[in-house]
């Protein structure tokens, strides 16, 4: 199972507040406005960061689609072979591929959460063959990177290349989840010029 959410010292509001500017290209709705359940899930999001990751007020635009994103979300990091600094990894390295600006800079605050190390996220960001991983992970990122970039010519010998790495027959299944996840939410965020949130810069520095 993936590690729990870091949480934020910062305390919230009793009512969240969904930020006008966490996308460009749609209205973001009001927090009063949204059915019961998505009020419940931002809450609960909102209490545990300390404020509302702008991710949750852009998809609020369409409740059905927030209900599938972020179930499939938390599927992702709640069953899964990997660890969670290494679904991170995946998603700062295939974000930084695709110069999607929020998944960069909410997900590179995670990547130096989880891993302990303020500069990992930097370095995935700008290069990943460059940054300080070890081999397994070079691996994992490589497969990653092509099946965005290039996703028919992924091959068997990407999968063995995984296995000789120490990585499960689950754990691939779990990188290309995760790959093909971010690759769509990528886009999402770009299409509808989603906005990280101020504190999302800092996280995870010290």
């Amino acid at each position: 199972m993936g590690k729990s959410e870091p949480e934020s010292e910062s305390t919230a509001d009793d009512t969240p507040e969904l930020s006008d500017d966490a996308m460009g290209r749609f209205p973001v709705p009001a927090f009063d406005d949204l059915p019961e359940d998505l009020r419940e899930r931002i809450e609960a999001e909102t209490d545990r960061a300390g404020f509302t990751p702008n991710v949750f007020s852009a998809f609020a635009y369409k409740p059905s689609h927030f209900r599938a994103f972020f179930q499939y979300h938390d599927a992702l990091v709640e069953d899964t072979a990997l660890e969670r600094e290494e679904i991170e990894m995946i998603v700062v390295a295939v974000s930084g591929v695709n110069h999607c600006y929020y998944c960069n800079v909410a997900h590179g605050a995670l990547v130096r959460i989880y891993a302990e190390d303020p500069t990992l996220a930097d370095q995935l960001i700008a290069n990943y063959r460059t940054a300080d991983i070890n081999a397994a992970h070079r691996t994992m990122l490589d497969v990653a990177v092509t099946l965005t970039e290039r996703p028919t010519e992924i091959e068997e010998s990407d999968l063995e290349a995984l296995r000789e790495a120490g990585f499960s027959e689950e754990a691939i299944w779990d990188i290309a989840a995760v790959t093909a996840y971010y690759n769509m939410s990528n886009r999402m965020a770009t299409f509808a010029e989603m906005r990280p949130n101020d504190e999302f810069h800092t996280l995870g520095r010290e």
